[in-house]
């Protein structure tokens, strides 16, 4: 079966938010089977709304639209499914009610009629409460195509999607079975891992598709196949799997539904009973703020020092400024050096250091945009490269996150 997805907002289309729900539901349909044709965002217009509706519902079975629910003039979705669908608005009571709840709850105030008015809904729809907010869900059919419109409030478009539509799409549509494993890889750019098994990649079976998804120093290796036989579609995935895992057993980290490269690394540290610290001066905390992401991070994280100005990495981090002054701010011994009093300050067992011209202008360095130098000091002492990681300063930052880990990874798994 085929889905669509319509995102309705002006706000979309002029840049001021970003499109997360559409990537939320892709990936939440994806894994019940069901396979999205097409992504369209529009604007709050009523035409360019019917008019997209009618062109779904020519393609597709499903069709899930977010936005345009809200209180003011401008939310037109609910009277735009009237008029597809040859409807009138009602008063929904359990709606109402809930808003009210809401109102006297959380906002100790009496709504307004405007709020009120969210419970007015389409007479033909299946409503679905919205437990996270006032404007409901819908769930309506026409020439056996199946609508469904969620407020645009991402926590609230997740919890009716999950909560509320998945069910009902379950029990009303008949799925194939969507199976994927992805590896995570680190270390080898993705022509290099596609030379390396251009041979078993051309034994492959036709119901198993092999696709790179390259990401600035790691490239994740994802084997989908679909089939109403699930029981057998994950058998043949996953032994294609480890043996595409022996393949890159060097460079392989896990998998993408089970861990992370930060998983790894803190996993690995625990099971050691190792700490880490950070210094970081051009990627301005983007390692710490990765890391932190994990659940029990305080087991082995210290904490970091962000020394972004040359003389604070003097009178903070305590590097010689004769070394700066001899070797440049951009250098192995300077990086070297910061990762080594950052095992002192902190007293971690390891630390990783970074310092670099992320651009666009060359602030205190004399390298080039895009030099970055880092260290990883250890038990066994220090590692360290220097890299050219371009001149788009996103791009310099994330390269040196990620080959960060990347060493760091490296360096932890010796011991």
């Amino acid at each position: 079966m085929l889905a669509e997805i319509i995102t309705i907002g002006d706000e979309i289309l002029i840049g001021q938010i970003v499109d997360t729900n559409s990537a939320f539901i892709s990936q939440q349909l994806n894994k019940i089977g069901v396979q999205v044709h097409q992504i369209t965002s529009i604007q709050d217009d009523r035409e360019h709304i019917l008019s997209t509706f009618k062109e779904a519902s020519q393609r597709a079975d499903l069709v899930l639209v977010t936005g345009g629910l809200g209180p003011t003039k401008d939310d037109i979705t609910k009277q735009c499914f009237c008029e597809f669908f040859e409807d009138t608005l009602v008063e929904d009571a359990v709606t109402k009610k809930h808003i009210q709840y809401l109102f006297d709850k959380y906002f100790q105030k009496t709504p307004t009629q405007m709020n009120l008015d969210q419970a007015l809904v389409p007479s033909k729809a299946t409503i679905l409460l919205n437990e996270h907010g006032t404007a409901p869900g819908m769930w309506m059919e026409k020439d056996g195509v199946v609508f469904v419109s969620m407020p645009g409030v991402p926590y609230e478009m997740k919890y009716l999607l999950t909560e509320k539509v998945f069910p009902k799409v379950i029990e009303h549509f008949q799925r194939p079975f969507i199976y994927h494993k992805t590896l995570l890889t680190y270390g080898l750019g993705e022509s290099a891992i596609a030379e390396r098994i251009e041979e078993w990649e051309d034994g492959l079976p036709k119901h198993i598709k092999l696709a790179y998804l390259p990401s600035m120093g790691r490239v994740r290796l994802r084997l989908s196949s679909k089939s109403n036989d699930e029981v057998r579609v994950k058998e043949d995935v996953d032994i294609l799997m480890d043996e595409l895992v022996e393949k890159l057993k060097d460079i392989a980290i896990g998998f993408e539904e089970e861990t992370s490269v930060v998983d790894r690394i803190g996993s690995l540290l625990i099971k050691q009973g190792k700490t880490l610290s950070l210094a970081e001066s051009c990627t301005g905390g983007a390692i710490a703020e990765e890391i932190t992401q994990l659940a029990g991070v305080s087991s082995f994280y210290r904490g970091s020092i962000i020394p972004y100005a040359t003389e604070l990495k003097t009178s903070i981090l305590g590097v010689d400024a004769a070394l700066i002054k001899k070797h440049n701010v951009v250098s192995i011994p300077v990086a070297e050096a910061m990762a080594i009093q950052s095992t002192k300050i902190f007293k971690s067992d390891y630390a990783v250091a970074t310092t670099g011209i992320a651009g666009p202008s060359k602030g205190d360095g004399d390298d080039e945009v895009g030099t970055v130098c880092i260290a990883i000091a250890g038990p066994s002492g220090v590692v360290s490269e220097k890299f050219l990681f371009g001149k788009a300063r996103e791009r310099v930052i994330r390269k040196s996150v990620n080959k960060a880990f990347e060493m760091l990874l490296k360096e932890i798994s010796k011991n």
